[in-house]
């Protein structure tokens, strides 16, 4: 056997080059570590490759077919009947937990599709033992957690996940109408509660109709491709340095999970735009000028606009409080991170009724000092 490359049997696992045992990727390295041998099995990076991993997509191009996107594998995903969310099984794997929610799922309920291969991945940084430290660490800010959540952070387990995200660039045009306010201060009198004439400095706005163009370029706008992320954690989790993208390769998936986009490049392409709003209309606000601003109508144009299919790492672990799902998220490359949080209604309770007994003690005591 050639020592000098990693193999792979037929189940497509990667195996050590020095006594073929099952290979796991050790975040914050380019190497496949082996639990038994001790060898490291380096990883090549071809960095000429990275330019190319990393080429933008035509948007236009591929929604008309008239480009070859790129590679295109037929993947086995699970979908979750607790939470839908969808997951790729190892060959080898039967039966598991889903990550999300922590419902069982079976292998035999997949199906087989073809996706869009993704392009490049940010490896895992954050190992699993300062993952659970990051957790623990967050798990301690938070007032009213129940006892049970602060228990599971020391015997819960974090999966090691990669996400498939979409990048989006794009140039826009768009044309505007509105009112400009300029402000400006009068003195006027008014007559107060006893009768009696005073005046007051008044603003008052005046108003112009104007209208005009502006230009704004985005760069690598980010869009989860999964479903199964608690909306209002996924922005949070940001920001990803997406400098340091490497070409796709399954030697850094060894011994983590991955999920397939159900989120596809269309959808994917609204939700880009939605993100791009705010800040078409803060360069409209800036361009209006004056002290207050309105925007009646704008029509906005998306030019050479590209996109990527790229892989980000998660750490996630689920938790079951009263029947429902609270996820925690890890930022496999930042160490960010977020969370849903049950309250103890219980430990609310006895706070209320603390603080209620410690004002009545507080209140005899300003009475008896008062007689």
């Amino acid at each position: 056997m050639d020592k000098n490359k990693v193999t792979k049997t037929n189940q497509n696992e990667i195996t050590c080059k020095n006594c073929a045992a099952k290979l796991k990727f050790k975040p914050g390295t380019t190497s496949l570590s082996c639990e038994y041998c001790g060898t490291k099995n380096e990883i090549l990076i071809d960095k000429s490759k990275i330019r190319e991993a990393t080429r933008e997509i035509d948007y236009q191009a591929f929604i008309q077919n008239t480009i070859d996107v790129s590679a295109q594998q037929e993947v086995t995903t699970v979908k979750c009947s607790g939470c839908g969310a969808e997951t790729n099984f190892d060959p080898n794997i039967v039966s598991s937990k889903c990550d999300f929610c922590g419902s069982p799922m079976v292998a035999n309920q997949g199906e087989s599709h073809n996706a869009i291969t993704p392009s490049a991945l940010i490896p895992f940084k954050i190992e699993a033992k300062q993952g659970k430290r990051m957790f623990q660490v967050w798990l301690t800010k938070l007032w009213w957690a129940p006892n049970k959540l602060k228990q599971y952070a020391r015997t819960g387990r974090l999966t090691g996940m990669y996400i498939p995200y979409w990048t989006y660039d794009s140039n826009t045009t768009s044309q505007y109408s509105g009112q400009r306010g300029d402000e400006y201060q009068v003195e006027e009198e008014y007559t107060n509660s006893e009768g009696e004439s005073e005046s007051r400095t008044v603003t008052k706005v005046d108003w112009t109709s104007v209208s005009g163009t502006v230009y704004n370029m985005f760069d690598d706008i980010l869009i989860v491709g999964s479903k199964s992320l608690p909306v209002k954690l996924q922005d949070k989790l940001e920001p990803w340095n997406l400098n340091e993208l490497i070409p796709y390769d399954n030697n850094f998936l060894s011994g983590f999970r991955t999920e397939t986009y159900q989120v596809d490049v269309k959808d994917a392409w609204t939700g880009a735009q939605q993100k791009m709003e705010p800040t078409i209309e803060k360069t409209i606000k800036s361009d209006i000028g004056g002290d207050r601003q309105r925007i009646s109508s704008k029509n906005v144009y998306y030019d050479n606009t590209t996109f990527k299919h790229i892989l980000l790492p998660l750490w996630i672990s689920a938790y079951r409080y009263n029947d429902k799902v609270y996820r925690f998220l890890i930022n496999g490359q930042t160490g960010e991170v977020q969370g849903e949080r049950p309250y103890s209604w219980i430990k609310i309770a006895l706070a209320v009724i603390v603080a209620i007994i410690v004002l009545i003690i507080l209140l005899v005591i300003f009475a008896a000092m008062g007689g």
